[in-house]
């Protein structure tokens, strides 16, 4: 019998074979998390209004939040949205670290509460360093109280991909804030290089677009009209 098949340098290769695998399961099970964090497998699966503007194939995220509100409190938070307008609701810190100068508002402003398809959400305002011009999205389709569909598309932007809100009743006084991240996947070296580059972006953009939602959750349970009986 051969020793090196048998013996402690075969051993440690198995051990180590084994930590491989397990670090690399553990590295898809966090990167799952992160892709889809909050929500359930529920909401993963569902087709939701925007969708349809990406053809397959696609990649996607949703990340989900629940409020202590109804919808109706929560909307008009949510269409107030836009660096020139109510704030992004997302880490504040980081955006001043940047530069952007955004200022998150803390209170419901009605010139504020009509966006219409067609109509731009300022993500960047004008002037900022590496983008002068700013940079924004146009919506795509949106209905009050359910959802915001914004959408990047060629010629404007080199990719097709949407980026919606979406809210779900869940219970009296509770609702699912879900945002939706779906891309068209293109194929060859262009289309791989694209994924590399989102996939190192992804806990930075995962991470202010859940802080956002928290963000508007905790303003939408604020001003809710259930607390607002409560504190008189």
């Amino acid at each position: 019998m051969d020793p090196q098949r048998t013996g402690p340098g075969r051993r440690a290769s198995r051990s180590a074979a084994v930590g491989v695998l397990a670090v690399a399961s553990g590295a898809l099970l966090a990167r799952r998390a992160l892709r889809d964090w909050g929500a359930t497998p529920a909401e993963r699966a569902l087709r939701l209004p925007g969708d349809e503007l990406v053809p397959d194939p696609a990649t996607s995220s949703t990340l989900a939040v629940t409020v202590r509100a109804d919808a109706d409190d929560v909307w008009p938070w949510l269409v107030q949205v836009g660096a020139d307008r109510g704030g992004l609701y997302s880490l504040t810190w980081a955006e001043n670290l940047l530069g952007l100068g955004i200022t998150d508002a803390e209170r419901v402003y009605p010139e504020w509460q009509h966006l219409a398809a067609g109509d731009r959400v300022v993500l960047v305002p004008p002037g900022w360093g590496p983008l002068p011009g700013g940079y924004s999205l146009p919506v795509a389709r949106l209905e009050p109280g359910r959802f915001l569909v914004l959408l990047q598309q060629p010629p404007e932007h080199p990719w097709h991909a949407v980026w919606s809100f979406h809210l779900l009743p869940a219970g009296p006084c509770r609702t699912r804030l879900l945002s939706r991240s779906r891309e068209q996947l293109v194929p060859g070296a262009a289309g791989a290089g694209r994924r590399v580059a989102g996939e190192l972006m992804r806990p930075v953009t995962v991470a202010m677009t859940h802080a956002m939602l928290r963000g508007l959750a905790a303003r939408a349970e604020r001003t809710s009209r259930p607390h607002a009986v409560t504190l008189g």
